[in-house]
């Protein structure tokens, strides 16, 4: 049996990272800020929206609301009077992705020739270990001009057996604390392993240019921008290794790293797959990207889903996300798994279009990445991100209370700097938040609230300027 490295590094390895967390933890609480990756209280994540408001007259008439924008189904066209506007703030972040940087990225990663497990650590700018310096030069770099915002932590690393041949796998790990004490803990990931159609080849030619130097990129690109400045919630990027190999790196992640400590983690997007919009047949579509959540339609992960989807459609022009009702395609995986498996609320992120003929073989290279698609991948998930990071804590302790007449009110409590209230209705069987509505109000009294016409309902609070937070836990509206 041959063996690249000595598994017994690991232990001082993973000991130094613990060490790390705890050294942040330690500082920060000693300088009066929030102590690092502190659990959310709530163990379910935030929920979100659909594609059209309630009409004028559809509206619960005991209430003022804002506005609604014009009823449409699909994408919505944001040059359109009335419809959903992304707030400047968020607008100018994702502005800030830059499509040169994004592609550079997936470049360097394809000229690694391969990114197989098992292709070694030792020569500069080639194999697995090549990918693994590079991406952490380029978290380096992002630390060094984030103004303290951005921590590096040592590598989480884990053995990997695999065709005879022992490693030790590194997952590549960069935060950001929050700010705020109790906003929980937004984590993105991607994974930087190669493979060819054999698996047990280190050698072959394996660009990944696509699968999943796209989802790299994206991932060193949005830890660029979000570096810039401090954000409400914890918000950590991590980079897996051994995901072509059964996603051993996310599994070691999350049972190495987040649950011997007690690490909540409230939405995990992992990005597989970003790069192309190009189907085998020529087909294009490149205004629309899949969301993958794991079932049933009212777990964790399926509200992580449509609260993504919410956010896309009043905050990103020219992208819809369109929700799957699987974990992924039939008799495949990504690292999202990992994390749904073990109780984290987990979506993936892939392109619309697949071309089988470009995966896991020779032909995966930067020439069939398509630039805009790219960009406009990156800058949905960076919006999603934000407004979970950033956006008002979803209201508390919603509820609904029959007033006779078949009205009933809806309550929430108030949340302090909260402009307006989205209220997201989902109707049976549906995978996404069909309708809502915005107002200003804490109550709304309406005879239609009724189980016959919604089957869940959840809110989020908008900030001054506009932009919607996370919604709350799916509320039943039953009978």
């Amino acid at each position: 049996m041959k063996t690249q490295s000595l598994v017994p590094l690991l232990i001082p390895a993973f000991v130094l990272l613990m060490l790390a967390l705890a050294a942040l933890a330690c500082n920060l609480t000693e300088s009066g800020a929030p102590p690092t990756l502190v659990a959310r209280p709530t163990s379910t994540p935030p929920p979100t929206i659909g594609y059209a408001t309630l009409a004028p007259n559809e509206l619960p008439s005991a209430a003022t609301f804002v506005a609604p924008a014009a009823a449409s189904v699909g994408a919505p066209d944001l040059s359109a009077p009335g419809a959903p506007r992304s707030d400047i703030a968020l607008l100018n972040l994702i502005n800030q992705v830059d499509v040169g940087r994004l592609m550079s990225h997936v470049q360097a990663l394809q000229d690694m020739g391969t990114r197989h497990v098992n292709s070694g650590y030792g020569a500069f700018g080639r194999g697995i270990g090549g990918a693994y310096d590079y991406i952490t030069r380029q978290f380096e770099q992002i630390r060094d001009a984030s103004r303290g915002n951005f921590v590096v932590l040592p590598p989480h690393e884990f053995a990997v057996s695999y065709e005879g041949v022992d490693s030790v796998g590194r997952n590549i790990v960069g935060v950001l604390q929050g700010t705020e004490t109790g906003a929980g803990i937004i984590l993105l990931g991607a994974h930087y392993d190669s493979i060819t159609i054999n698996f047990a080849d280190a050698s072959a030619y394996a660009p990944g240019a696509n699968d999943n130097a796209s989802g790299t990129a994206a991932l060193i690109e949005i830890a660029r921008v979000m570096s810039q400045r401090p954000h409400r919630a914890t918000v950590m990027f991590v980079a897996f290794s051994a995901e072509e190999i059964g996603r051993k790196g996310s599994q070691a992640f999350v049972q190495d790293y987040l649950t011997p400590f007690n690490i909540r983690i409230d939405a995990m997007l992992n990005m597989d797959i970003i790069g192309s919009s190009t189907g085998p047949d020529g087909a294009l579509d490149d205004r629309r990207i899949r969301v993958y959540s794991a079932p049933p339609n009212e777990s964790p992960s399926r509200q992580l889903a449509r609260a993504l989807n919410l956010i896309a459609f009043h905050h990103v022009p020219g992208m819809e996300i369109v929700l799957q009702n699987e974990i992924d395609r039939a008799g495949r995986y990504s690292d999202h798994m990992s994390f749904s498996e073990a109780g984290f609320p987990a979506v993936r992120f892939i392109e619309m279009i697949e071309n089988p003929n470009r995966n896991h073989n020779n032909a995966d290279t930067l020439d069939g990445i398509r630039p805009e698609y790219l960009l406009r991948a990156t800058q949905t998930i960076l919006a999603g991100a934000t407004s979970l990071a950033d956006g008002l804590r979803p209201p508390r302790n919603l509820s609904l209370r029959a007033e006779g007449g078949g009205l009933r009110t809806l309550l929430w409590e108030r949340v302090p700097a909260a402009r307006s209230y989205l209220v997201a209705l989902r109707r049976p069987g549906s995978l996404i938040y069909d309708q809502y509505f915005e107002t200003i109000e804490t109550s709304v009294i309406w005879d239609q609230f009724t189980a016959d016409r919604w089957v869940g309902l959840a809110i989020a609070a908008k900030d001054s300027a506009g932009m919607m937070g996370p919604l709350s836990t799916e509320y039943p509206v039953g009978s």
